[in-house]
Parts: structure tokens; C-alpha cells; sequence
């Protein structure tokens, strides 16, 4: 560490290799909600269930819950999500504006957004443990299946009300 660096630790090294990588899955989502145009408030509700998610998933793979509200889990979600360097942000960013996939992709010269392929694992993770990851489904059907960003956030949107801890249906 020095004046301009410094490092926390963590034993969790599920939790902090998980937050590193599932970020990048909402990022894309956020980039989606700004080429949209959907707004701030959108954006920080999906960061703040992207975060619920991904602690769901982390802490049923042997995470620990508190490692997604530090540095590895909000942290690196906040900056993922908020950054115009991030290129998962500005995948979605373009999917939201309409562009498919390849196009983006084909136009990044070689740059990689980790996020479309840590989607697929992703899903896979949450279904093998059933655990219930919407978000993460909804941006695996729009890289994957095709599906356009405008119907997945209107089902996301219209899913059954829940109490946020998410014990509660109404």
C-alpha cells in the first residue's frame, strides 16, 4: 500500500473471485438501462437487486454474505456499472440502443467483455443450486436467445411483488 493504493484482505476467495466476476453480468445490464435512456433511478434499483443476486448465488457457493457488501461485492459492482471505460457497461449500452451482439462485439477490436460469457456460467450456477437469479436470466435471453432488453425489463418489472429479503410474496 502507499498514499494512492491500498488493499484490504479477505479469506473468501469464493466471495471475491464471485463479485469480480458476476459484476460484470450487471454491467451489462446497466449499460442496457443507459442506452435506453431508462435513467439514474433505474439504474440504482438494478445495481441494488444485481447486488441481492449475486449475493444469493455467492453465499449458496460457499460465500460469505459480507464479502458482497465490501469492496469485491458493491465496490467493484458500482464502478462496473458506472464507469464509461467499462466495456461490459458499454455492451449494454449498445444492446439498449438497439445494436445486436456480433456488431458490438466485432466493433470492440478484440477487447473482451467478460460479462457475455460469465452469463452463460452464471445461469448455469443458478439453476444447478436453485437460486433465483432474474436479472441474470434476463441478460442470458437477450445475449443468448435473442430477446429484446425492452421485454425482459418489462417482465422484470411486472414479476410478483416481493418483500425485498424476498421472503414475502404479495
Amino acid at each position: 500500500m502507499n498514499e494512492f493504493f491500498r488493499v484490504y484482505t479477505s479469506s473468501d476467495v469464493t466471495g471475491v473471485e464471485l463479485g469480480g466476476a458476476l459484476k460484470n453480468v450487471f454491467a451489462i445490464a446497466a449499460g442496457i438501462i443507459d442506452g435506453a435512456g431508462m435513467g439514474d433511478n433505474s439504474k440504482a434499483a438494478l445495481m441494488t437487486r444485481g447486488i441481492a443476486e449475486m449475493a444469493r448465488l455467492g453465499v449458496k457457493l460457499g460465500g460469505k454474505a459480507q464479502t458482497f457488501s465490501g469492496l469485491s461485492g458493491i465496490g467493484d459492482l458500482i464502478v462496473t456499472c458506472m464507469s464509461r471505460h467499462s466495456r461490459n457497461r458499454y455492451v449494454g449500452e449498445e444492446l439498449g440502443k438497439g445494436r445486436k451482439l456480433d456488431d458490438i462485439i466485432a466493433s470492440m477490436h478484440h477487447m473482451v467483455a467478460e460479462g457475455v460469457k460469465t452469463c452463460e456460467s452464471a445461469r448455469s450456477l443458478a439453476r444447478k443450486n436453485d437460486v433465483e437469479t432474474p436479472i441474470i436470466e434476463g441478460i442470458y435471453d437477450v445475449i443468448h436467445n435473442g430477446r429484446s432488453p425492452q421485454e425482459i425489463v418489462t417482465e422484470l418489472m411486472t414479476r410478483k411483488a416481493k418483500s425485498e429479503d424476498g421472503t414475502k410474496e404479495y
